[in-house]
């Protein structure tokens, strides 16, 4: 009951924050749900394909990756298409380079947004406890001066409210964002590491 008054009570910019931390807070669901489903099925292709290639079984290497959607599946299968292509240790290299290129801004891609909602967050919240002091400050100009105090005192604490609320929503949106950070960089290291361990048992020297 309290937070509803709360919220009622702190005027019109508190929808907008509202609306940002729940775009914010969607962004940050479906993010941690693609990256640790991604993780997962990264694991498991690299746990098949490692007997694959120290049995140098590449054709059932390749059909592996051709027939998953992940990452690394992507990005190994430029290197195997140039080792098909009987192509030198620097040329399989160079075209897994290609395909993390590729993966990285899908791994990557809409966290950004988080740190850019917390911000924007935070300055409604400012902006409408400026807004309401103007207002009240305004309000009370022509006010009786018995009561001058006691609505100043009233008006700064509704507009205090934006402001709380803007942090409110900031906090924990910087706070996601610096978690999916962290797990997005940690699946990025997995999949660099993956390729580096396949060329050295694929690779021509």
């Amino acid at each position: 009951m309290e937070l509803v008054k709360f919220f009622q009570t702190g005027g019109p910019f508190m929808y907008p924050i509202l609306l940002v931390l729940a775009l914010g807070l969607a962004i940050a669901i479906e993010r941690f749900l693609y990256i640790t489903k991604t993780q997962g099925s990264t694991n498991k292709i690299w746990g098949q394909l490692v007997p694959m290639l120290k049995a140098q079984d590449f054709s059932r290497a390749t059909k592996l990756t051709e027939s998953a959607k992940t990452p690394l599946a992507t990005m190994l299968n430029y290197g195997f298409a140039r080792k098909n292509a009987n192509a030198a240790r620097e040329g399989i290299e160079s075209a897994m380079e290609e395909g993390m290129m590729e993966v990285m801004p899908v791994l990557e891609q809409r966290t950004h947004y988080l740190a850019t909602f917390a911000n924007i967050a935070t300055l409604l919240g400012l902006l409408g406890t400026i807004i309401g002091l103007i207002q009240a400050f305004t309000a009370v100009a022509g006010a009786d001066p018995a009561e001058k105090a006691d609505l100043l005192s009233a008006s700064i604490s509704v507009a205090m409210n934006t402001t709380a609320f803007g942090l409110i929503a900031a906090i924990p949106l910087i706070l996601i964002h610096s978690y999916l950070v962290t797990k997005t960089a940690r699946l990025i290291d997995n999949i660099e590491m993956a390729a580096v361990k396949c060329l050295n048992l694929i690779a021509n020297d």
